[in-house]
Order: structure tokens, then C-alpha cells, then sequence
């Protein structure tokens, strides 16, 4: 007996430690009509990030929540992307992400600011380690597009150096 439960205890402390936190954005009940009745489902979408420039949005199904909220942590963690942060505090330069119908602005802002955003936008970029940010939520404000969008918005910011490099430049002529 004394042995089992040594062998149980080894087993839960190799389990793979995630160098990320997560946040879940939304969880949706989804129901499938058939010959026998209606089935149930879940859906979740989940935003995991390091707080210090990376970031990443999954989603997963499945017949219980928590194995759909496991599934999206999984595939979160597949798509992670590196944001470029200024200072360690905001971003580069002006954005618009879109997804389907949702548009989000993503806005630099002074230090001190916070993070002006909200619902799923403020998740993502908290999670990205963005400290001063204004955003705003354009056209439809669907979670799952709008925190998609805010994905794309990152996605599209370019960093200085990455800009000198493309013009065969040096960062000094770009800035100045």
C-alpha cells in the first residue's frame, strides 16, 4: 500500500509544468439534434501567455468542460506568437486586427496609462505583458472574434528593427 502511493505521488510530480498562464475567454454549450434526442457539447477558447511577450489563442471541444478547456490550453500553446514590446511596456506603433465582423484599434499609450481595453481584448494583452495599451472594440463584439482580432493586431506589429532590416537600413535612419 505504502508503495502505491509513492508510485501515485512520482507520476503527479512528472507532469509537464506549462511556462504559461491561461485564461479562459469563453466556454459554450453547443447541442446536436439527432434521431435519439439532443447531445450535448462544449466549446472553450482559451488565451495563455507568458506576461512577457508571448501569446497565444486556442480552442477546443468536447463532451465535458474541462477536457475542452484542456484541449484549448493545448492548442493555445501551439500558437504562440513573440510580440514585440516597447520599453516592456507597450507597443510599436498603431494597429487594426480583424476577424469576421469584429475590428479591434490597438493604440500605444503613455506610461502610467493601463491597459484601456476590454472583455477578451484586456486578456490577450495582459497575458502578451502589455502594460499601457488603449483599445477599442470596432464593429461586432463577439468574444471569440474579437480576442481573434486582437490576435491578428499583434500579429501585425512590426518593430523598428524588423522594419531597418527589410529596408537594408540601420535603425538610426528610420527613427531619426
Amino acid at each position: 500500500m505504502e508503495n502505491n502511493k509513492r508510485e501515485r505521488n512520482n507520476k503527479r510530480e512528472f507532469a509537464k509544468k506549462s511556462p504559461y498562464e491561461e485564461k479562459v475567454i469563453s466556454i459554450g454549450r453547443v447541442s446536436k439534434t439527432t434521431k435519439g434526442g439532443r447531445s450535448m457539447r462544449f466549446t472553450a477558447t482559451v488565451a495563455v501567455g507568458d506576461r512577457k511577450g508571448k501569446v497565444g489563442l486556442g480552442t477546443g471541444k468536447a463532451n465535458e468542460v474541462p477536457e475542452a478547456i484542456s484541449k484549448a490550453i493545448k492548442a493555445a500553446e501551439k500558437n504562440v506568437i513573440k510580440v514585440d514590446l516597447v520599453d516592456e511596456r507597450t507597443l510599436s506603433h498603431e494597429v487594426i486586427g480583424t476577424c469576421g465582423a469584429a475590428r479591434v484599434l490597438i493604440k500605444p499609450a503613455k506610461a502610467g496609462s493601463g491597459i484601456i481595453a476590454g472583455g477578451p481584448v484586456r486578456n490577450v494583452l495582459e497575458l502578451a505583458g502589455v502594460k499601457d495599451i488603449v483599445s477599442k472594440s470596432l464593429g461586432s463584439n463577439t468574444q471569440i472574434n474579437t480576442a481573434k482580432a486582437a490576435m491578428n493586431a499583434l500579429k501585425a506589429q512590426r518593430s523598428a528593427e524588423h522594419i531597418a532590416e527589410l529596408r537594408g537600413k540601420k535603425v538610426e535612419e528610420i527613427i531619426g
